[in-house]
């Protein structure tokens, strides 16, 4: 069984590292783990099935091995068979069962929020907590809406963690506009709706990632999505039968887009990525880059578990500043700290609108993406919700010390932007990066054939 890190409780040891310019360009092909959003609903899928579902390739940081140890929790049958290859014997919809103990999600802001649409529809008590960052982050986006179903939650403040739920006996189906693009909300509704009698009904004015209704209908359900304008209808008919199927989990798009854009920047460099999902409601990051000037290939195009799959071939380039429309970001929103930092390095003005959902990630990422930038001598400006990177042309100065707020994405951009700086660029903490890419310093390490990135 795969281990767990530190209880929530339990403050972890801060692991900062410096990176710096490679002395050769990045090299090589690899695989990035495997889709954090997909192996989060792979394992409660799994869960909510009738019968034996199989999964390969699930990423197996510490996000969603606490999804794991929840649906084991909650009665399932979870197995890890080594490499990626995970078991689950389901208990059908609606046969959940209470949990003995609090359910702590460590660090994840999706598991939390999905689960709190998955105990809703079962007449079950549960407490839920997470690690001194999950605690910051709201959750009345999703308790609002799912207190509709019957379901009652009691929060600290603000709607934050430890989360006690009373799910409801006879979950009422919802019919519900979710007010700002959230594919965390709309799946918190769906899942609820799993178990209530009737329809589910969820509009969203702009379509965000679609992973659960593609595995819904993989696992046997009727879903039926209406495109209207820029946004999406889905209507979930409840109480379906379940059946277990087998999960092949792509690579994590929002995980490729560092190694990607650290060869974009360092000079000469030519990378291959493996199996990279590039479901459209997800591929924003790449789409922005190709408009950066970005030299990507898309290879050996396939579908694999319902969800569009392609190689990634990846050469250094000279970017270029581009306006990145506000209705872009649902489909890249964990991807804008890195593109700012490729933003940092192109020549002209780069001008990201709409990051409003920022604002409520691990961190106050448009806050922190601003302040990393700034640390090593980039011009950034914050209009409102856009950020606005005016770009070097080249290598950043660097120099600076990044604090990363617990969060695996600010951590990150920052080594991808020491490796394009002259100075190089230290993340005072980067720990957390394990929760969602873990090896990502070894696989970068590896590209440059040295250790640009090291303790410092």
């Amino acid at each position: 069984m795969q281990e767990l890190a530190p209880s929530a409780h339990q403050a972890p040891i801060a692991r900062p590292l410096r990176a710096a310019a490679p002395s050769s360009p990045l090299r090589g092909t690899v695989t990035v783990p495997g889709d954090k959003s997909i192996s989060h609903r792979a394992l409660m899928f799994g869960a909510l099935a009738v019968g034996t579902t199989d999964i390969t390739g699930l990423l197996e940081g510490e996000d969603v091995l606490r999804t794991a140890a929840a649906m084991r929790a909650l009665g399932a049958t979870v197995d890890n068979l080594g490499q990626g290859h995970w078991r689950v014997a389901g208990r059908g919809i609606g046969g959940l069962v209470e949990p003995a103990d609090v359910l702590d999600m460590g660090n994840s802001g999706t598991a939390a929020r999905l689960l709190c649409g998955l105990l809703a529809g079962h007449p079950i008590f549960a407490v839920m907590t997470g690690d001194a960052s999950l605690r910051k982050r709201p959750m009345k986006r999703v308790t609002d809406p799912l207190s509709a179903t019957g379901a009652r939650f009691t929060t600290r403040a603000g709607g934050r963690l430890p989360l006690a739920v009373e799910g409801a006996a006879d979950p009422l189906a919802l019919d519900y506009v979710v007010p700002v693009p959230s594919a965390q909300v709309k799946s918190a509704c769906l899942l609820a709706g799993l178990c209530a009698r009737g329809v589910t009904r969820v509009v969203e004015a702009e379509a965000t990632r679609d992973h659960t209704e593609n595995m819904l209908r993989h696992f046997g359900a009727v879903v039926d999505v209406q495109v209207e304008g820029h946004g999406r209808v889905i209507e979930l008919l409840g109480q379906p039968e379940l059946f277990a199927a087998p999960v092949v989990v792509p690579g994590d798009p929002s995980s490729a887009a560092f190694p990607a854009i650290a060869a974009l920047l360092v000079p000469g460099s030519e990378v291959t990525i493996q199996g990279v999902g590039m479901n459209p409601l997800r591929a924003g990051i790449f789409l922005t880059l190709q408009e950066m000037g970005a030299d990507i290939t898309e290879t050996n195009r396939r579908v694999e578990g319902g969800e569009p799959v392609a190689d990634l071939v990846i050469r250094a380039s000279a970017l270029r500043g581009v306006d990145v429309p506000a209705l872009r970001a649902p489909s890249m929103i964990d991807e804008y700290p890195v593109l700012a930092v490729a933003a940092s390095i192109a020549s002209g003005t780069t001008r990201m609108r709409g990051l409003k959902e920022l604002r409520v990630k691990e961190s106050d990422r448009l806050a922190a993406t601003a302040a990393m930038l700034v640390a090593n001598g980039a011009r950034v400006e914050i209009d409102g919700d856009d950020l606005i990177v005016h770009g070097a042309g080249g290598p950043i100065e660097g120099g600076g010390l990044v604090e990363t707020h617990m969060d695996h994405r600010i951590a990150m951009s920052a080594l991808v932007m020491g490796l394009a700086s002259k100075r190089g660029v230290t993340a005072d903490d980067a720990a957390f990066i394990e929760t969602s890419f873990p090896g990502f310093a070894s696989l970068i390490n590896g590209l440059a054939g040295a250790e640009p990135i090291a303790a410092p």
